[in-house]
């Protein structure tokens, strides 16, 4: 099974939660921290979860998601 890592520019992130809704592992959160304009950012909540299928970066309006899978 692939193994993926999402990273987020949590400065440039809304808070909108599209990522969140994208995943289809439930891997993404809210983390409950604000970033520098007071949007709750999203993160890795069950990093282990994380196939890479990069839906969560496809879905995010403001680019602020890369992906890397490792096979």
């Amino acid at each position: 099974m692939p193994k993926g890592t999402v990273v987020f520019d949590a400065e440039r992130c809304k808070g909108c939660g599209l990522c969140i809704a994208a995943c289809p592992k439930k891997v993404l959160a809210f983390s409950g921290q604000l970033n520098k304009s007071g949007y709750d950012v999203a993160h890795m909540a069950h990093p282990d979860d994380c196939i890479g299928c990069a839906f969560c970066a496809m879905t995010c309006p403001d680019i602020v998601i890369e992906v890397y899978r490792e096979i």
